[in-house]
């Protein structure tokens, strides 16, 4: 499994686990560069139950729909789920010193390099940062 990480400061865990599981909030940071966007996400927050983000480029000329089902959810602790393609994804949720620490381990997908979708994983996370501590 690939491992993106990062710490947001001066926000409870509720309010950062509310940031990552609102739809509300998921389109504003869901997207891993300035020239992409998350116009639509639907979230069903329950074990057996599915959520669909849709990415899209701003110039509209490609986009995919990110889709999975959940297997384990912990509140404010740990969310796990299965993408269409049985890719698995955990994500836990720590209170630390400094903040709240979310890590994020997903099995690579076969089409580009590893290194390239730690990358675009971590701007993702690094965008989910910049918005919580905006908000």
């Amino acid at each position: 499994m690939t491992t993106v990480s990062t710490t947001i400061k001066n926000k409870t865990v509720a309010e950062v686990w509310e940031f990552f599981t609102n739809p509300k909030h998921v389109i504003n940071w869901n997207f891993a560069g300035e020239d992409w966007h998350c116009p639509k996400a639907e979230n069903q927050l329950e074990v057996g139950k599915s959520f669909t983000y849709r990415m899209e480029a701003k110039d509209g000329e490609s986009g995919f729909n990110f889709t999975g089902i959940y297997t384990e959810i912990e509140p404010f602790s740990k969310i796990n789920y299965v993408l269409a393609d049985e890719r698995k994804i955990l994500i836990t949720f720590t209170e630390i010193e400094n903040g709240i620490e979310i890590i994020e381990k997903f099995d690579p997908e076969n089409e580009n390099p590893e290194n390239l979708q730690q990358e675009g994983w971590q701007m993702i996370l690094n965008n989910l940062k910049k918005y919580i501590e905006k908000n």
